[in-house]
């Protein structure tokens, strides 16, 4: 699953200079999250369900009195989207839609707008209501109503998603719930996290306002954002036992909580799937669950850190027992190389995303 928007991404400015220059300026900075994480109660953290390892969704609450959906928390993209009762779609009819008459602080607006993902389309209104996240209340939040959804594989398991990007890249141009949230006072810091379960276990969280320690091992290593506005990292390489397998002139890497996979440009992709051994059938690439524990980890050198993604974690089981490759293709066009770091990479990494600094902190999970 994949809830990219397709929009292409903008290629990378390779200013060596500026790039040191920022990194150092980084190290420098006094800000550091360990000391804020447990200021009072301003750390929310929100509970998340692991749906088969391929998704991650948490409830939401939005009108007066509170309406439930449950949605995808998506670094990927920065709308916030419901099925609405105007829909009549046929998706829409499978899954909880927002009854607008039954909201005494609802508002409509005239805008429109559509939205194409890397798993299905919708076209959407504008409307305002309150919004809670756990405690967080977000007051005359814009948001979306879908009234036509098309496509959507695996769509099942949540009504709607929940953009965490930044708000230049929203195509409804309403101002996202993370960004109403701090400019309400909501949330202390500038900064949301993500621990997400293995093995379909309970446990997963989305906080915000701060960190939580107990989630990650050792310390948090800080990448800079290519640039402010988008959750897009340079990545120095991709290796396999010492070679360089992909990303060899360096690439970008858009790190997604809206996807399952490690997504990447298909010819490389097709690449690790031979050397991992892995065999085309219908639209995955299998290999012998057996073989899975002997599978060389793949490492993904970030600003000069390695991070190793085992063989046990890029494999996943299907409804048949058959073992299967999570590397896929990727459909974003990009004049640069581009990978996606979706939850295979976000299971065995505790991700932090600093709007604050513009930056993401990366640590192992636990």
């Amino acid at each position: 699953m994949s809830l990219i928007p397709l929009r292409r991404v903008k290629t990378m400015r390779n200013t060596v200079s500026g790039k040191n220059i920022l990194n150092n300026i980084l190290k420098e900075h006094v800000y550091r999250l360990s000391q804020i994480s447990f200021r009072g109660s301003n750390l929310t953290t929100h509970p998340l369900r692991n749906i088969k390892d391929l998704i991650y969704v948490g409830n939401i609450t939005i009108g007066t009195p509170p309406q439930e959906f449950q949605v995808v928390f998506d670094t990927g993209s920065s709308d916030f989207w419901v099925p609405s009762d105007f829909c009549t779609s046929r998706a829409c009819s499978t899954h909880v839609r927002f009854r607008h008459l039954q909201s005494s602080t609802f508002r409509l607006t005239n805008k429109t707008f559509r939205i194409t993902y890397g798993s299905g389309r919708m076209k959407g209104v504008v409307a305002h209501d309150t919004v809670r996240i756990g405690d967080l209340v977000s007051t005359d939040q814009p948001f979306g109503l879908s009234v036509e959804e098309y496509g959507f594989e695996g769509r099942a398991y949540y009504d709607g998603v929940l953009g965490l990007n930044y708000p230049n890249i929203s195509f409804s141009g309403a101002i996202p719930i993370f960004d109403n949230l701090k400019n309400q006072g909501a949330i202390s810091e500038p900064v949301f996290a993500f621990y997400l379960s293995k093995d379909e276990q309970e446990g997963s969280v989305v906080m915000f306002g701060g960190v939580d320690h107990r989630y990650y091992e050792g310390e948090l290593n800080w990448v800079p954002l290519i640039e402010a506005g988008d959750w897009i990292v340079h990545m120095d390489r991709i290796s396999m036992k010492r070679k360089i397998i992909a990303c060899s002139g360096s690439c970008e890497a858009i790190v997604d909580t809206g996807t399952s996979a490690i997504e990447g440009p298909r010819k490389l992709v097709n690449k690790i799937h031979k050397l991992i051994g892995a065999r085309p059938r219908h639209s995955k690439y299998y290999i012998s669950c057996s073989a899975v524990n002997t599978l060389p980890s793949i490492i993904f050198t970030i600003n000069g850190i390695n991070y190793p993604v085992p063989g046990r974690a890029y494999v996943l089981k299907d409804s048949r027992g058959r073992c299967y490759s999570m590397f896929q293709e990727n459909k974003v066009s990009s004049s640069t190389e581009t990978w996606i770091l979706g939850d295979v990479f976000l299971r065995v990494y505790f991700s932090v995303f600093d709007r604050g600094n513009d930056r993401i902190g990366l640590a192992r999970a636990v």
